[in-house]
């Protein structure tokens, strides 16, 4: 079993997501990911800009940021953003510990802001999602441009 694989489960499990839910999108991360990323985040979220747009559940891995999409009738499925963390710009979060919610927002290489709003079932969560994401896009990056 590779690394990913091995790693997207028990993220979404400790995220909330239901099993199911989960195995139906994993198909289409496992297009957009390599066995060799570990899943350091997978939850559900919304669009803030877009609210009836259906659900979707974002991935983030230590170099990609993938986010799929199922519509509320048909239970559709699609891929809504695929980018490495490379291609994203003004990279951006906010926390609302009144009711449990952190807002993720970044530009796309094609220039669309996107915006997605994470809401966490125990409000402690935020604090560890906030210091999760300071490490794979503020701290990670230093890194890697000082070993450049």
């Amino acid at each position: 079993m590779d690394v990913f694989t091995r790693t997207f489960l028990p993220a979404a499990a400790e995220a909330g997501v239901a099993i199911p839910t989960a195995s139906r999108h994993l198909p289409i991360f496992q297009r957009c990911v390599e066995a060799d990323e570990s899943a350091v985040l997978v939850t559900r979220c919304t669009r803030p800009d877009a609210p009836a747009s259906g659900d979707f559940l974002l991935l983030l891995t230590n170099r990609r940021l993938v986010v799929t999409r199922e519509t509320r009738v048909l239970h559709r499925l699609g891929l809504h953003l695929n980018a490495t963390l490379r291609q994203l710009a003004h990279v951006a979060w906010s926390t609302d510990l009144r009711d449990g919610t952190m807002e993720l927002s970044a530009t796309a290489v094609d220039g669309v802001r996107e915006r997605f709003q994470m809401r966490m079932a125990q409000p402690d969560r935020v604090w560890a999602l906030d210091a999760l994401l300071k490490h794979v896009f503020t701290e990670r990056r230093r890194n890697v441009s000082l070993a450049a």
